[in-house]
């Protein structure tokens, strides 16, 4: 019998898969549990509707993600910090911390997608790559500058 899995079943297939599964194992265990549905003709149809759906909202998103790319390009984030001898800051500028001040600028992204490798220590301007989408990265100027 043919079904169209609902959720991912451990070795027998991911969610969105369209599987040959024994009769009796279908109607006494997948289906009643919601985890897989019979394979008619209209349940495939939707399958590929959600996929054409899903595949779209993708692409959206990669658009999006490239717009912001550019627009986060084109700025350059100023933080003051402390700083003693040899432009050394007396602590560190974290990727929350630009993140809060992209919040200022009305630009909300996640701190875990700016991709400090570590925090900022020393004054002067800082290329930050940011993840905005898995195959969109963008770069980001960060300014540190004498200040309280």
């Amino acid at each position: 019998m043919k079904v169209i899995f609902l959720q991912d079943v451990k070795s027998q297939g991911k969610k969105g898969e369209i599987k040959e599964v024994s009769e009796g194992y279908a109607m006494n265990f997948l289906i009643p549990r919601g985890l897989a549905k019979p394979a008619s003709e209209g349940n495939v149809k939707t399958l590929e509707n959600q996929k054409q759906a899903e595949l779209r909202r993708k692409e959206q998103e990669k658009i999006e993600a490239q717009q912001l790319g550019k627009t986060l390009e084109g700025l350059t984030v100023v933080l003051k910090s402390k700083s003693g001898e040899g432009g050394r800051l007396f602590g560190s500028i974290t990727n929350k911390q630009i993140a809060e001040e992209l919040e200022k600028m009305k630009i909300k992204i996640d701190k875990r997608k700016i991709a400090l490798d570590e925090p900022i220590r020393t004054l002067g301007t800082t290329q930050v790559p940011v993840k905005l989408h898995p195959e969109v990265t963008a770069t980001l100027k960060v300014q540190v500058t004498e200040g309280s």
